[in-house]
């Protein structure tokens, strides 16, 4: 289980994927896990889309893939408009095919649903108690170094995060941010605030323009000068944008590690290349 890992090594190297967003494309990701798990990462996460987008299935398959591939694999799993017995039937399947670990989230409705938000889960400190109850399961959880971009009180942010840790989760990931500066602040005030579960470091390469303003827009992570004079020097050059950012990412990765972090998980965009360039440099 993953929750070994921390216990045994640092730092904690870890890919994250997402699945295709049709069923007929999802062989394109097996290429795509081949490179990743010739890379030897400690284990990689596989996304879950916001309820109602199908990809409990997927999530649970392209997790598979990764185990039979012999790495640990880590299935994400959201609450926000889905009861107990339909999580229950989720857990089933992923026991059935050998997952043990899980990324436990309250997640986001799509723009435009009509969906109903669960009765059983409001946070996802409820989804975690109920899958720490079964006693099989490793559960990571995430975490925000800027506060949640639901939340304006950082502190009441840390005081739901005590809560997953509270209700059972084994360690934690972070959610991108792009200044080293703000995680270990975050950690700092993290630890003050008792919650002593091992963080991973959530790094996310620039692929694009595009990509870091609808992340942005997602998260709420702010961007530095830095990545601002980024965007404008090389605003008609998306290949130039691309090498900058995934050089800039790499830095921040290598200054985390010298740093003491306890784990390092790099969001790849399913870009194996983004993820070799990363991981070759830090094992260096």
């Amino acid at each position: 289980m993953i929750c070994q890992l921390y216990a045994q090594k640092r730092p904690v190297l870890s890919f994250e994927v997402f699945p295709p967003k049709q069923d007929s494309q999802i062989e394109t990701i097996y290429a795509t896990l081949d490179h990743l798990t010739g890379l030897s990462p400690d284990f990689i996460s596989v996304t879950y889309g916001a309820a109602g987008s199908g990809n409990a299935h997927r999530t649970a398959e392209i997790a598979s893939a990764v185990r039979k591939r012999g790495v640990e694999a880590l299935a994400h799993l959201t609450c926000v408009s889905t009861d107990r017995n339909q999580i229950n039937t989720i857990l089933d399947n992923l026991k059935e095919k050998n997952i043990d670990d899980i990324l436990a989230m309250r997640g986001d409705l799509p723009a435009g649903s009509s969906l109903p938000l669960s009765k059983d889960y409001r946070y996802a400190s409820d989804l975690i108690e109920d899958i720490a109850g079964r006693g099989d399961f490793c559960i990571g959880a995430a975490c925000y170094p800027e506060g949640h971009i639901d939340c304006d009180d950082f502190s009441v942010s840390l005081d739901h995060l005590r809560l997953k840790q509270d209700a059972g989760a084994n360690f934690l990931i972070s959610q991108l941010f792009f200044e080293n500066d703000l995680f270990w602040n975050f950690l700092e005030k993290a630890r003050l605030k008792g919650i002593t579960l091992p963080i991973s470091a959530g790094v996310m390469p620039i692929m694009s323009r595009s990509q870091i303003e609808r992340m942005i827009f997602l998260c709420g992570a702010s961007l530095p000068s830095k990545i601002i004079r980024l965007l404008h020097r090389y605003e008609h050059s998306p290949a130039d944008l691309e090498k900058a950012g995934v050089e800039y990412a790499i830095a921040q990765m290598e200054d985390l590690v010298r740093g003491g972090a306890e784990g390092v998980h790099i969001y790849t965009m399913n870009k194996p290349h983004v993820a070799a360039l990363a991981i070759n440099r830090l094992r260096k």
